[in-house]
């Protein structure tokens, strides 16, 4: 330490000065995007980032806040309380009196901040006292109020790919200024690595090779010696078990199958269970699956998703995980079919509008004299005395219902001989002459 305070991480120091050191985000800070045009013309306005951790927003934001020659105050959430917003207003109207000079109230992992939080501010972001600029790793939607989102812009950033991140690991090492100055070389092919392994995440790129150049001159070793030994281990890769990660992923997954790519739907997999995704809720995933998408165009795929889901819960891992693999490659290649789960949908919708229809008189039970002498159960034709075991004409619907159909085979797999079957007995019942309500 110094009198002028700790040395300032290799991450911060390299953070960008200007728009042309930013690096990635093109799909917001291409030529004429409103992000880049907001920079340019040193006009900032209200707006939630959300992305990945480490792809820019705090510099995002800063660079917003010095083009538009504004006052940058930053809150943390995690930290920050209404008292600390009110402190921020307070400062922002002051400067505005003295000076003509608007502020920039950054606030970081917004997503943490309560209903109360976020209307302390809420009133000076409508009236331009302040210009709001907030950063989240969660889904701004469930996150903040509707109120805030309606005065404020989403911009979603990505995660940065190798190439990006890349050339902040080649910025780093060769900057004299802010950087390494040069002194450690650094192979393509271990650099590509440090980019692969970083995961989208710069700032994590950028720790681990300030941690790396620490340990090698420490240990007197090459960077490229030092580098393994700082570098996480396998779970560097975003997951967040709950958040817009997950639930992104287990949809891609399901959709994957439905779609008939086994190989897709096996990266998938994959990726959820390199994540930290418990096992027995993919299993559980992967048999709904089995009725939504498959249904009885291949009845077997449910029990195959059942015996994976029981292999998971016997054997655990890795051999569950390997039955629930063949669960879902099965899924996906078998023949589809959303034909009872559609059906299913339009009869409750039924039960939800129709309120409680009265049960006919011919399908009620009888199990008393008393039901009998009231007609329970009359007139009921048992379909195994009749030819074919199926009593032609036969109405089992209340009344209100007698003509509704709600499921509908498709010619898919096994589901089109039940079509083909149906369809045989509605022209016996078509012929009988004998269907009630008539």
């Amino acid at each position: 330490m110094t009198a002028a305070g700790p040395p300032r991480p290799l991450a911060d120091r390299l953070r960008p000065r200007c728009l042309t050191e930013f690096v990635g985000q093109s799909h917001l800070l291409a030529p004429g995007k409103p992000l880049r045009t907001a920079i340019e013309r040193g006009q900032p306005h209200s707006m939630v980032l959300w992305g990945p951790p480490g792809t820019g927003k705090t510099t995002l934001a800063e660079l917003l806040s010095g083009a538009g020659q504004a006052e940058f105050v930053r809150l943390s959430a995690v930290m920050a309380g209404v008292r600390d917003v009110r402190v921020a207003v307070e400062r922002a109207l002051a400067l505005w009196r003295e000076r003509q000079r608007r502020t920039v109230l950054f606030v970081d992992e917004v997503h943490r901040f309560n209903k109360a939080q976020q209307d302390a501010f809420l009133p000076y972001v409508e009236d331009g006292t302040l210009t709001f600029i907030g950063a989240t790793t969660e889904n701004p939607g469930f996150a903040l109020n509707n109120a805030l989102l309606s005065r404020v812009r989403v911009y979603v950033l990505n995660g940065l790919d190798a190439v990006a991140i890349g050339q902040l690991v080649d910025r780093a090492l060769t900057d004299s200024e802010r950087g390494l100055g040069g002194r450690w070389p650094l192979s393509e092919v271990a650099r590509d690595r440090l980019a692969q392994a970083a995961d989208g995440d710069a700032r994590r790129a950028l720790i681990w090779l300030e941690l790396a150049a620490e340990l090698a001159e420490a240990q007197d070793i090459p960077l490229e010696a030092a580098l393994p030994n700082v570098m996480s281990d396998g779970a560097a890769r975003r997951f967040d078990r709950g958040g817009d990660l997950f639930y992104d992923q287990i949809s891609a997954l399901h959709k994957a199958v439905r779609g008939s790519s086994p190989d897709a739907a096996l990266y998938w997999l994959a990726r959820m269970l390199d994540g930290g995704c418990d096992p027995l809720y993919l299993a559980r995933r992967v048999a709904r699956m089995a009725s939504e998408d498959i249904g009885n165009a291949d009845p077997r795929a449910l029990q195959l998703a059942l015996d994976a889901w029981e292999t998971q819960e016997r054997m655990g891992s890795p051999e569950g995980e390997l039955a629930i693999a063949q669960a879902v490659v099965y899924l996906a290649v078998a023949p589809k079919s959303n034909a009872v789960y559609t059906a299913f949908a339009a009869a409750r919708r039924d039960v939800e509008r129709r309120g409680t229809l009265e049960t006919p008189p011919h399908l009620r039970n009888a199990p008393t004299a008393l039901a009998r002498d009231l007609g329970h159960g009359a007139d009921y034709r048992y379909p195994h005395d009749e030819p074919n075991s199926y009593a032609a004409g036969e109405c089992y619907f209340p009344e209100a219902l007698k003509d509704a159909r709600y499921y509908q085979p498709t010619a898919n797999g096994l589901e089109g001989r039940i079509g083909e079957k149906l369809e045989r007995l509605r022209e016996l019942d078509r012929r009988s002459g004998r269907r009630r309500y008539r």
